[in-house]
């Protein structure tokens, strides 16, 4: 294939999202956050059944959704759709460690920890559309944007794994967080949870509450967890629709999966090598899709074959996590937090 060919393709983005089958999914996906928050509206802590029910429910929607998108648009799609969707759950499950550290460095109550989490996946679900919109526009402009994206996931990689052997990729200093300083310089803050309110008057001002900061801290990780999710997904297929229906489903049920998977989540030590070792080969398989676009002898990696990678690769950190912490012992930088003050 020419280059000018290659371009010509790479222009012409095939989906399988309908105008209507757009609509039906956003409205689905709002519907199913108001559902979310109508569940939250009285804060209460979360009990494991409960926890244990919403989480099989948006395990079954998705599969089901998978296995109709299989029946009705072939076993390709139904592949890549899988695919993207396990790497989405994957990315989430570090996002959910990095949320579960952000809550307890902000000493968040744990009545008021799942509207925390609420919030933060209704603006990771906004975020990811942006980005999403965004590289779809990129693979139909730019004929090196599949090398850029590989070029991304690459430098992600190198940084978790340099984080992981350096045994610092979990901490977090809220003091040192931009956005957290920021929003101190702009209003005063009071020291004490209101419910789910994010200001309350004091004195003659309006003053933040700690519930506030804890928000805007989780919407600021959306925005790094965003810029590595989209182009990763899209290292599985081109399609904009699955790579938004993958993005939305994995989100959707993190709210519950954060409770099921609480306890067991400072166990997943070797969670960041495994991710490296994901977003890597993902990174590779796009630069070769790439390459392959201006050299046809350049081989590239199918989608079946990435699914058997990426499960083979999530098996092995979480049988090597759950040896390394038998008994209990936890390593210390794993539970590394700044107390507030």
């Amino acid at each position: 294939m020419s280059e000018v060919s290659y371009l010509s393709a790479a222009s012409d983005l095939s989906s399988v999202g309908t105008p209507t089958l757009w609509a039906v999914t956003i409205i689905g996906v709002l519907l199913l956050l108001v559902l979310d928050f109508l569940v939250t509206r009285r804060p209460h802590e979360v009990s494991m059944r409960e926890a244990i029910g919403w989480s099989a429910f948006y395990i079954a929607l998705p599969l089901a959704f998978g296995a109709w998108i299989w029946s009705r648009y072939g076993s390709q799609q139904g592949v890549e759709y899988l695919t993207g969707y396990l790497v989405e759950k994957s990315l989430s499950v570090d996002n959910l460690f990095v949320f579960m550290l952000l809550l307890a460095a902000f000493a968040v109550p744990a009545v008021l920890a799942q509207r925390v989490l609420l919030y933060g996946i209704a603006g990771a679900l906004v975020l990811r559309a942006v980005f999403i919109a965004l590289g779809a526009a990129a693979l139909q402009t730019l004929d090196f944007a599949f090398l850029l994206f590989a070029i991304i996931l690459l430098a992600t990689a190198v940084k978790l794994l340099r984080d992981a052997l350096s045994g610092h990729q979990q901490e977090v200093d809220i003091n040192k967080m931009r956005s957290v300083k920021l929003l101190r310089r702009v209003m005063p803050v009071v020291d004490e949870y209101h419910g789910t309110r994010m200001t309350v008057r004091q004195g003659a001002k309006r003053a933040l509450t700690p519930f506030a900061l804890v928000v805007v801290a989780v919407l600021a990780t959306d925005i790094v967890f965003a810029v590595d999710s989209v182009p990763a997904v899209y290292g599985i297929t081109e399609d904009p629709y699955l790579v938004f229906a993958t993005n939305a489903f994995a989100l959707l049920g993190l709210r519950a999966l954060y409770f099921v998977l609480h306890a067991a989540l400072s166990r997943l030590v070797h969670l960041s090598y495994g991710l490296a070792v994901i977003l890597a080969f993902i990174g590779l398989k796009l630069g070769l899709h790439w390459a392959h676009g201006i050299w046809d002898s350049v081989p590239q990696i199918p989608t079946l074959a990435s699914l058997g990678v990426i499960i083979g690769v999530l098996v092995v950190v979480t049988v090597t996590s759950l040896r390394a912490t038998r008994g209990g012992d936890v390593p210390e930088e794993r539970q590394v937090v700044t107390e507030r003050h």
